[in-house]
């Protein structure tokens, strides 16, 4: 029986694909510093961009370094030695046999620190990648100086009924001549294992997971929670990791205030935050760069 993708799963995927893909335009850089780090089993991709404090950013999942994720290396690595990888199975980070899960993940980038002999630096991920940063913190509390997590949830049940729903059904065939496709064969070392790649990914959204609220609150490495008002993840759910952290609830003119923080972007949905770079990176440097 042919599977046929329903409406919303469409309209949901075309949105990612046209905003992640299309969107970006790359500028002019300093052609950075790549390589192949051996971790974990894996020959893990990375470049190092532009010079300074060191920040690991980690992309979502489908992901690459390329089209609108290219443009926000490129705008942080003005100011800062930018850590860009491609995790597990995403672009020319080829898939290995072992559970794509942001532990795997998280312990991936903290090996790839000491392959560049990185003893601590800051982490900032988008989606996938905002999980993986927020379980480095709990997994490698000494590597991490501070935490960026931009459209990210702690457990599965963070994000709203309809994504939840939506992602388990995606197929290859959904992709089937999109730009993220055509990505996807032009980066991986393994151009024609596309159906496999998209089974595996998809595999780790549709099975439950839950950082542990305890284990999250321990956390040293202060956070900053960027959202959408419409990106998917509950409000609920926004606010209890922000509460875990020490956020909300402060008359702060009154009262010390969290080193952590949480901002909120109006009519900005999951998609849609990667085109908000020009008001998220400013927000994001005064974070990383602000002393206790």
């Amino acid at each position: 029986m042919n599977w046929k993708p329903n409406m919303k799963t469409t309209a949901f995927v075309m949105t990612m694909l046209l905003t992640m893909f299309l969107a970006g335009v790359v500028s002019a850089q300093q052609k950075p510093t790549t390589g192949y780090a051996p971790v974990n089993g894996l020959k893990m991709y990375y470049e190092i961009h532009g010079s300074g404090e060191p920040v690991v950013v980690l992309h979502g999942a489908f992901m690459a370094i390329s089209g609108d994720w290219n443009d926000w290396i490129n705008e942080l690595a003005k100011t800062r030695k930018v850590i860009a990888v491609e995790m597990q199975g995403h672009g020319r980070t080829a898939d290995i046999d072992r559970d794509i899960t942001a532990e795997n993940l998280a312990d991936d980038v903290s090996a790839l620190l000491d392959h560049l002999k990185i003893p601590k630096a800051d982490i900032l991920g988008y989606s996938l990648g905002g999980g993986v940063a927020m379980q480095f913190a709990i997994r490698h509390p000494e590597k991490v100086r501070k935490v960026v997590s931009i459209s990210a949830v702690i457990r599965l049940d963070g994000w709203v009924k309809e994504g939840r729903e939506a992602l388990p059904s995606l197929t290859a065939e959904v992709f089937k001549g999109s730009p993220m496709e055509a990505e996807y064969k032009r980066l991986s070392p393994t151009p024609d294992k596309f159906p496999d790649f998209i089974k595996h990914v998809v595999a780790m959204v549709a099975k439950p997971y839950d950082f542990g609220a305890d284990k999250f609150k321990a956390t040293k490495a202060p956070m900053f929670f960027i959202h959408g008002d419409a990106d998917g993840v509950r409000f609920e759910h926004i606010a209890e990791m922000y509460r875990l952290k020490g956020g909300g609830n402060i008359h702060g003119d009154m009262q010390p205030r969290s080193a952590s923080r949480l901002a909120i972007l109006p009519d900005t949905t999951h998609v849609t935050l990667m085109n908000r770079r020009q008001t998220i990176i400013p927000m994001i440097n005064d974070f990383l760069d602000a002393k206790p």
